[in-house]
């Protein structure tokens, strides 16, 4: 294994545990808006995690699911922005 292969894996180790936090912040979050932070930061993780094993495999398909997770991840955050955007008008009025 070349100390390249071995970064991969240490990179891919930490990636996981670092998601694995983001989920329990995602589950244990006392509001909406940490939730939103945290799903946008699992979108990303994902993103990263999908151009490393596509680096490390030489596959460009994986960089195209890295692109759709990416935009995906956007609207996502987007859209619970715009919820909390309108309930907030909501309680206003």
């Amino acid at each position: 294994m070349t100390p390249f292969e071995l970064g991969f894996e240490i990179l891919l180790i930490v990636l996981s545990l670092s998601l694995l936090l983001c989920f329990i912040r995602l589950y244990l979050g006392p509001d909406v808006p940490d939730r939103t932070v945290s799903f946008d930061l699992i979108a990303s993780h994902a993103v990263g995690m999908f151009a490393l094993y596509a680096v490390r495999t030489g596959s460009r398909e994986l960089l195209d699911g890295a692109i759709v997770t990416t935009l995906l991840g956007f609207l996502g955050t987007l859209m619970l922005a715009r919820y909390l955007e309108r309930r907030g008008l909501q309680e206003e009025e």
